[in-house]
This record gives structure tokens, sequence and C-alpha cells, in this order.
């Protein structure tokens, strides 16, 4: 069948196997014998013609790529074999005239130099690479292949001098052939921490190159942003390339990306569906992509998700197929173990955000036992056992969220042979939250598509153990100072920090809801966000219960929050009470607030100063805008503190 003989990829491993044969052996009696022998079965042709016409046929394509493949003994100029006349003895070994034999076939076919080249460098030494190199023989479109290779071998530097050199030039004139170099180019100054010589050279090919070279630049751009999670600025970059490549299955795959990292598969779905009737009618994308797109239009996460199978840390793809699976399992709730006295359980095993006289009050002791701390059943306390003893990364200090020591978790597959052998191990929040952890230090999982397929179910999964628990037991408290209720609550932190990050707002504030109503101490802070949430949402009164939850508190959020809710509320003067109290703790807020500019002061990743100019500086980035939409609640202010 001719469908099966013509495979673009059995011409490909042909070919591949031709070029090895002409480097490693050289000699052309031999390799004559090899085309005659191996190239019909190759291309599966030798049944479907007539006796001797495989044989004939094969020795043309196989002179054809002698003819063209370089030769290292020969100045990487290929030896080409001279056509008999038509009276004298084929080449092909048949005995015949070259004018009875072969010569009625046609010329010998001209294969492209970039064609063999490419095969050709996959087997040659480093030795013959610099050979090659220095005598200029390898065509200035391969030699980004070249330098893939050495970045493969950890030789950035190398590989940028290599490059550097095709892009000093007239821009203009390097067509699409010269995409991968400009992609090989910003991964080796990516290694080298070139960052600015990467901007800088990005942004001249996107004022001066050709227009192929101008879409990958911009679309670099976008993948960079989208890293950074600069999403709108991914916008306008993408918007850029699109109008240079507007028919690129490349630009395609990118919009694809965008939208799932803004978590917006509903417009995914729609633009998969465009792009597959658009490259299908233009003929422009090979059957996988367009495989591809199928997927997306049904689920963009998990087609991207599929995409990257092959680039993706298998242990990773491999617990991607487990949590595939946790829809399956039962959900069994803990037990609850009853606190007589939970603010004093656990005391000392962690440090306050602030001074303990300014934490709002810890759960009130109720005698239905309602306040406890988590309890594994027997059964599952064994798999925690077990999986302590293989699982090497220790838990986050307090309320942290990386491990303190993560103990090459993706180094060894000890613990996902556990996962897969104990079904119950699903069921312990304890096990849930060390992989959250891992994941949240994967590399791969910041990428949107795998958060979306790993992190989403775990997050899931933890809230529906809480829940049943809290249905089975009646409990209402879990209060953070009892250890062994920290997976549940860090996860909890987690599903809303997973959840705010998809721009699900609604979401995100019911996990903060009900981590607050769990642990009404709040050891994570994240009364801060809620407030803000309200404030946005003009849910004022329900701010206003928040602030009145946490007196006296030291997060500008909540001191300025209940400033801002009364004000909207009309009790202007119980608002200007609550300013002057909160300008008491938080004096440097209002300057922050009321000038139109003002500097940034230095910030430390590690956290704020409570009073400082730091803290005053993130409040107003976050709540500045809020703040002068409001009619005249500036001035007031202003009018207030200078009174």
């Amino acid at each position: 069948m001719q469908s099966e003989t013509t495979d673009p990829q059995r011409m490909e491993q042909l070919l591949r196997e031709a070029v090895r044969q002409i480097a490693d052996d050289g000699d052309l009696d031999r390799y004559i014998a090899w085309s005659r022998s191996h190239i019909p079965v190759e291309l599966g042709v030798e049944s479907d013609l007539f006796e001797g016409e495989a044989e004939r046929l094969a020795t043309m394509l196989g002179v054809a790529i002698w003819n063209a493949t370089p030769r290292a003994d020969n100045g990487w100029r290929p030896r080409t074999l001279s056509l008999p006349a038509t009276d004298e003895p084929c080449f092909c070994g048949s005995g015949l005239s070259y004018g009875d034999c072969c010569e009625p076939l046609g010329p010998l076919p001209e294969l492209p130099p970039d064609l063999i080249w490419d095969l050709l460098i996959d087997q040659l030494s480093e030795e013959a690479i610099q050979d090659a190199l220095r005598r200029q023989a390898v065509p200035d479109g391969l030699l980004a292949k070249v330098a893939e290779r050495w970045l493969e071998h950890d030789r950035p530097g190398r590989a940028a001098a290599l490059l550097e050199p095709l892009f000093k030039g007239d821009l203009r004139a390097l067509d699409g052939r010269y995409e991968p170099a400009l992609d090989i180019l910003c991964d080796a100054l990516d290694a080298l921490d070139h960052w600015k010589k990467k901007q800088a050279f990005l942004l001249r090919v996107t004022d001066e190159g050709s227009r192929e070279l101008k879409a990958a630049a911009w679309q670099r751009f976008t993948m960079m942003f989208m890293d950074e999670g600069e999403l709108d600025y991914a916008d306008e970059a993408f918007e850029q390339a699109l109008r240079h490549a507007p028919d690129n299955p490349s630009t395609a795959l990118l919009e694809i990306t965008l939208l799932a990292a803004r978590h917006d598969d509903v417009r995914a779905r729609s633009r998969a569906q465009f792009w597959r009737h658009r490259l299908r009618r233009n003929g422009d994308a090979d059957a996988g992509f367009l495989g591809f797109l199928e997927q997306a239009m049904i689920d963009p996460q998990e087609a991207l998700v599929s995409s990257h199978a092959a680039a993706m840390d298998p242990l990773l793809l491999e617990l991607c197929h487990w949590v595939r699976s946790l829809s399956a399992l039962p959900v069994l709730p803990y037990q609850v173990e009853s606190l007589d006295d939970p603010v004093e359980v656990g005391a000392g095993l962690q440090l306050p955000l602030f001074p303990a006289e300014l934490l709002p009050r810890g759960c009130a002791k109720t005698a239905s036992g309602a306040v406890g701390a988590l309890l594994p059943s027997p059964a599952l306390r064994a798999v925690e056992r077990e999986w302590r003893r293989v699982f090497p990364a220790s838990k986050p200090y307090a309320t942290q969220l990386s491990a303190l020591d993560d103990g090459a978790v993706w180094e060894g597959d000890g613990w996902m042979r556990l996962l897969s052998a104990q079904p119950d191990a699903a069921n312990s929040l304890d096990v849930l939250d060390d992989l959250a952890t891992a994941l949240y230090e994967h590399p791969e999982s910041s990428l949107p598509w795998v958060s979306h397929t790993l992190l989403g179910p775990l997050y899931k999964r933890a809230l529906a153990i809480i829940e049943a628990t809290i249905a089975a037991t009646g409990v209402s408290c879990l209060p953070w100072n009892a250890e062994r209720n920290r997976p549940a609550l860090r996860l909890l932190f987690r599903t809303y920090l997973h959840e705010a990050e998809a721009g699900r707002e609604a979401a995100a504030a019911a996990a903060i809801e009900q981590l607050l109503a769990l642990n009404p101490q709040d050891n994570h802070g994240a009364r801060a966000e809620l407030m803000n949430h309200y404030l946005r949402a003009r849910s004022d009164q329900q701010a206003l219960e928040l602030a009145r939850r946490f007196p006296n508190d030291l997060l500008a959020d909540l001191a300025y929050g209940e400033v801002l809710a009364l004000y909207r509320l009309g009790h202007q003067e119980h608002a200007a009470q609550a300013l002057s109290s909160a300008v008491d703790r938080l004096p440097r807020i209002p300057r922050f607030l009321l000038r139109k500019r003002i500097k940034r002061p230095v910030l430390d990743d590690a956290g704020f100063t409570p009073g400082g100019d730091d803290q005053a500086w993130l409040y107003r980035e976050a709540m500045r805008d809020v703040w002068e939409a409001e009619p005249g609640l500036l001035s007031w202010m202003k009018k207030r503190l200078t009174a």
C-alpha cells in the first residue's frame, strides 16, 4: 500500500540510516550493496514492484544520498559518483548496461544539502563537528542544531558564541529557517543569566527583523511575560506575534497556552475550534497538531499537559496519572480528638506573626467537643508511618509553604510506588499536604496547565475530606496550635492561593472564610485578603464584621479596611474614630494613600515591617485604586488628619 510506503517518518529513518552508513564506513561498493538490500525493505516497496525494479530504484536513491553527503576525508564536501556511459555496466550491479537498466529511470534526484547536514550532525563526534565548523561547512541555518547540542551538554557560552554572529548583520535577510537559532540563542543567554542582553537582542529583532523573526521574537516575549505572571503584557506581545504570523501553528499553540494561563477555558476551547478550522483549511498543520486542537476544544488544560508529556518529568507524569484516579476513590472522614484548652495545645511550636497581645482571641471552649485535633484511623496511621519512611522531604516551618529540606524528593520514586500500592493514602491529609509542598517546589508545576491538572484535584480532595470530617464529627474549630491540624489548614490556605491565582475570587474568598472559621487565630494572615475581597465586592457589612473580629490588628488591610467600610456605610463619625485608631497603630499608611506619586521603598521578600514604609507601600499597591474610586474619601481623610 502506497499510503504506508511514503510515510515521511519512514523516509526520514531511511535517510538517517543511509547517512550513518556513509559516515561510519565510506566504502562505495559496500554502501551500494547495503542500499540494494535495505532500502526496499525500509520503504516497504519490495513486494509492490516487478522483479529488479525495487533494487534499481533503491540504488538510484542510495547514490543520490551518497552524492549529497559531505565527507570528512574530502574537506566536508561530497564524493560525487559519476554516472556510467549508456553502454557501460550499470552501477546497480545488475550486470546490464546502464542504458538498459537504470538510465531510463531518469536523472538522479537532488537532495537539499541542509536536509543531509541535519541528519549528519547527529552522527558526528565533537572533534568532527569542530573541524566542520572551522571549514565553515555547516550551513548557517543548521548552526542552531550544533548550538542545541552544546547547550544540552551544559556549554551555553559556546552555544551563544556560535549563534551571535548570525544576527550581527541585516536581520531582514534572515527568514524562518533562523527561528531555531533565535530560540536556542535565547535559551543560552538564559542559562548564562544574561537577561538584559537577551531582552536587547529580542527588541532589536522586533524592530529590524524579517516578518518571521519578528513573530518569533514576540512569541518569546509572550512566554517571558507569562513566566513572570505579567499576563496583560503577555497579551500585548501575543497580539504582535499574531499580527506577524497569523497562520503559524506556533501562534495557535501560544494563544491556547496564554488563555490557559488565564484559566479562560471557555475562550480557549472556542479559539481551538477556530484554529483547527483555519489550519486545516490552509493545510498548515500536521495531523498531530490538529489532534491537539481537537483535544483542546474539549479540555484545553488537559490538552496542554498531553502535548508536553514527552518533555515532562516522568515522575511528575506518573503522579498526574495517580491524581486522575482520585475521583474514583471514596472519601473517608477523620475522627476528632476533643481539646480542653486549644490555645495551649502545642504552645511554642511556632513564632506568632505579631505580639501575642495583638493577636485575636482563640477558639472559645465548648462542652460539645467542637474544638479538636484531627485523628486518622488506625489503618490510615499505619499508611502515614510508611509514608514518612519513604517520603524524603520535611514539613514546612510554621506557616511557610516550602519544605525546610526538600530531600531531593523528585530524584527517587519510592514514595510514588507507595501511592500506587496504597489507595488509602488518598484519604490522608498528611500525604496530600506533602504532595502539595513537593509540587509547589517543582519547576514544571508553575505551568498553569500542570497546576490545573495536579494541584486542583489535590485541593478538591482535601476539601472533600475536611468537609466530610466536619459533617461526621460536628467539629467547628481546628486550631493551628494542634500540630495534627496543620496539614488540613495549610491545604486550605493553598486552596485559597490556587483559586486566587486562577482569578476565581468567590472561590478564593470561600476558602479563606472556611480557614478562618476553623482557625480563628488566622496564623496565615489570610484575613487581609478576605477584607480586600469584601471591599472590592462592596460587601461593606461583611468587611466591618471581619474587622471587628480582629480589633487592634496590625495588618493595614484590617485597620484601614474598617475605615473604608464605615465610610461607605454612611457612619462617618465611627469612620473618623476608626481612622484615629488606625493612624495610632500604623501612621505611615495615609501618606502612601493620599499622594498620587511616591517613591517605592526597599522591599524584602521575607515580609514587611509592621508600621514601616514597606507595609504602607504594599497596602497602597493593593488598595489605593479602591480608595481613590470612592467619591470624597481621600479628601475626607486629608481633612481629618489635618484638623
